[in-house]
């Protein structure tokens, strides 16, 4: 890339971003919003219940009406709920139980570790295909991704005579805006599933699937992401970031780093038998006529109710924490439990924030549930729609972009789907639509502007990263080069959201197009 024309261009993004930046400064941060929300909720539920706002619900004929939180049922309603709405929140449960397998595998470096495994060694497209894969499917790991792999993208691209800095721009474009799909389900999948049932409740208080409801949809979004990505990158971007050999010469000193220890490979490779066997114990308990994990009265392991459906999340805990204990004592990173069991710690500590943050979020949606606004809302929104003709294909591209919009500027995932989950699902529910594929819609905008918001937490740090092969990087240039990678991706997703909606194709177990 010619430094004048990356100068321009970073000059005109910085402008641009700046304005952002300020706006989005004036946002409060999410505990405060939650509480603000509330608040909001208590007094406009008041003033709708004193003008009598109703509606009626279209499958049961059943007249709802506005339930005033400005009185003395809603402070009784606080004060004897409020610990309980925290306790039941089923995202708190979901997410905590993850955090044992994930804490473990990232800290005790087995993550690290495979991705340097499948990332070294393969030609240049196989290397850019293998980093925005991995990139993908790192959101297994938290935190891990967006810490570990731009980095280290950058030097496997250094030592294929690469500029390192695309390999850093590939890597974090693949962890970012490819953020919610996975071939695997994880911490982001129970977080979203848990704000979905507990909307979709508002509607039909007997919904309850699992985390998997968009499962199919999300392997098969890895793929396409993976390989436009690598397009984007083999036929366009490369030819933007020309190095010459005396630079590569001059970064040459980072290539060893990439390189796993003799005890590393034999501790990964101790890691990849633990979860194999791991893998075979969980298939003989999903074998036979009466299939442990199958539901004791129809014997299927996809019904919601079976223990291996609802029970997801303990099998993704074991999969990040048997590989990861295996390989943290194989390397030495630990020599006795209380050492895996001190990471696990530091894995929970990390999670205060948002332990704290649910509480708030827990009362918001408890009290916007038992206020019926957000049942009042779809019903009139869904009313309105009908009358527009505005349904279908249109709607859901019109979420994903609504999503993409307001990703710019909240960056929690959790906090953004706790606001519009009690609005747009019951409202997609009401037109026919499974919350399935209103969730997935969602996810889609929720990755597609990640790394183009000057927000988004992993921002400093990717800056940090490049500044490492040129100083002049800034937010503008992260920015620009980010773009060509949110903007295809999000042609490819759309479009397969868009296949998926006229094929009627099943999103995941238990999840579908239409209720």
């Amino acid at each position: 890339m010619e430094q004048t024309k990356k100068t321009e261009k970073s000059s005109f993004f910085d402008r641009f971003l700046n304005a952002i930046e300020r706006a989005g400064n004036k946002l409060p941060e999410p505990t405060i919003l939650f509480i603000l929300l509330t608040v909001i909720v208590v007094i406009i539920s008041g003033v709708l219940s004193w003008l009598n706002v109703t509606a009626v619900h279209p499958g049961t004929g059943e007249a709802i009406e506005i339930v005033n939180l400005m009185s003395k049922y809603g402070i009784r309603t606080f004060w004897s709920k409020s610990v309980t709405n925290f306790s039941g929140f089923a995202p708190l449960g979901m997410v905590l139980v993850t955090v044992i397998g994930s804490a473990a595998a990232e800290k005790s470096g087995f993550l690290i570790a495979l991705m340097r495994q499948i990332v070294s060694g393969a030609k240049p497209a196989l290397v850019t295909f293998l980093v925005i894969l991995v990139g993908i499917n790192a959101n297994l790991a938290g935190d891990a991704g967006f810490i570990i792999l731009p980095s280290l993208a950058a030097v496997v691209f250094l030592g294929i005579g690469r500029h390192p800095l695309l390999g850093l721009y590939t890597a974090f474009a693949g962890v970012a805006a490819g953020f919610c799909a996975n071939f695997f389900l994880g911490m982001s999948d129970a977080l979203a599933y848990g704000f979905t049932e507990n909307a979709a409740q508002m509607i039909d208080p007997n919904y309850v699937k699992s985390p998997a409801i968009n499962w199919y949809f999300l392997i098969v979004s890895t793929l396409i992401i993976a390989m436009t990505g690598t397009v984007l990158v083999e036929k366009v971007l490369n030819k933007r970031f020309v190095v010459t050999p005396q630079k590569l010469a001059g970064w040459s000193n980072e290539k060893e780093s990439s390189e796993l220890t003799p005890l590393q490979k034999k501790a990964l490779l101790k890691a990849g038998i633990g979860a194999a066997v791991l893998l075979a114990v969980i298939v003989l308990m999903c074998i036979g006529e009466d299939p442990i994990l199958a539901d004791p009265e129809t014997k299927s392991l996809m019904a919601s109710s079976s223990p291996f459906m609802s029970g997801i999340i303990i099998t993704v805990t074991l999969f990040l924490l048997v590989p990861g204990a295996i390989y943290g004592f194989s390397s030495g990173k630990y020599n006795k439990v209380s050492d895996l069991f001190n990471d696990i710690r530091k894995g929970f500590t990390e999670m205060g924030g948002y332990v704290f943050m649910c509480f708030f979020i827990a009362q918001f949606t408890a009290f916007f549930s038992l206020s019926n606004l957000g049942t009042v809302l779809a019903i009139k929104g869904a009313e309105g729609l009908s009358a527009m003709n505005f349904t279908g294909i249109p709607l859901f591209i019109g979420l994903v972009f609504v999503s993409c919009f307001i990703n710019l500027f909240i960056g929690s995932a959790s906090a953004k789907w706790a606001i519009l989950a009690p609005v747009f699902i019951p409202l997609m529910m009401l037109l026919g639509y499974d919350p399935a594929v209103t969730q997935v819609a969602y996810r889609i905008g929720d990755s597609l502007t990640n790394p183009l918001s000057p927000l988004f937490t992993y921002m400093p740090i990717i800056i940090g990263y490049a500044h490492k092969y040129d100083k002049n990087v800034g937010i503008g240039t992260i920015i620009a080069n980010m773009i060509p990678f949110s903007l295809s991706f999000a042609v490819f997703w759309i479009a397969q959201l868009v296949i998926w909606i006229l094929l009627d194709l099943p999103l995941g177990p238990g999840g579908g197009i239409y209720l």
